[in-house]
């Protein structure tokens, strides 16, 4: 077996990634519909032992591995982000739908190079998916090639968000006008929503109020997968975006919501 210090470079990260999502898997899986611990942060998102315990380990690899690389986690702040390259996990996106039993959470895993995402991967534990993104290259599942449906008119799209809860006033009403012209809506997911967008299934998603460490492994996944993401002004995503996230099946679906959502800025 080739060491993975003779890997190309990309390669020789998205290897690392999939063993890593191999042990929060694993370790996600022991928690899982278990009776957990729950406190509530800062901003009154819940959190358990099972978050702590799946990203100090990712941190702990991360750092034996790439000993250099900055990285941005959820539940443990950051470090070295002067570095070139940046790890940005998420032990577990969708706490909410992981601690009352839902099966669509996932750990999500990005590594930025020059603030460029270029891997991603959406591990979804209790399924056994697990989405592959790396820039330049077609979207796995499982190591087979997937694509977005391709939709271009939002009358035929199959809308998501994770919850309405997550808007405010603005962007709830602008939620509904998507809603209003699209073929249907459907609510919950959190990452996995963006695994069944690479894979065909959902043709749109619409989130506010996400952090770099929720969105930045999406990127690659979508874009492999022939989507489109960006923020609501379709300004690329970066560590500094406001959370702000649209993705969709193909370019001229992007540009129709997009074009949908300031009509209705302007009308108000």
């Amino acid at each position: 077996m080739q060491s993975l210090s003779t890997f190309p470079e990309t390669d020789r990260l998205a290897q690392f990634a999939e063993g890593l999502a191999d042990v929060t898997d694993a370790m996600a899986m022991t928690y899982f519909r278990k009776p957990l611990e729950i406190e509530a942060k800062d901003d009154d998102s819940p959190v358990t032992q099972a978050d702590r315990a799946i990203e100090a380990e990712m941190r702990r690899q991360i750092t034996q591995a790439f000993p250099t690389h900055g990285i941005l986690g959820e539940e443990q702040g950051s470090a070295r982000l002067e570095s070139s390259h940046i790890w940005v996990i998420d032990p577990i996106d969708g706490t909410k739908s992981f601690l009352s039993g839902m099966p669509t959470f996932g750990t999500l895993i990005a590594c930025l190079s020059d603030g460029t995402p270029e891997l991603g991967v959406i591990s979804i534990p209790p399924t056994g998916e697990r989405w592959t993104g790396q820039r330049g290259q077609r979207t796995t599942l499982n190591g087979t090639p997937c694509q977005t449906s391709g939709k271009t008119a939002l009358a035929d799209a199959i809308l998501y968000t994770t919850s309405p809860d997550n808007f405010d006033a603005t962007g709830l009403a602008q939620f509904e006008t998507l809603s209003e012209k699209a073929a249907m809506r459907r609510f919950g997911g959190d990452c996995y929503g963006y695994g069944l967008l690479a894979s065909g299934h959902v043709d749109l998603l619409f989130e506010m109020n996400l952090h770099p460490y929720d969105y930045m492994a999406l990127i690659p996944v979508v874009e492999g997968a022939g989507g489109v993401i960006t923020d609501w002004d379709g300004e690329p995503l970066t560590l500094a975006s406001d959370g702000k996230i649209i993705a969709a099946a193909s370019a001229p679906l992007h540009a129709e919501a997009l074009a949908a959502l300031r009509a209705t800025a302007s009308s108000h």
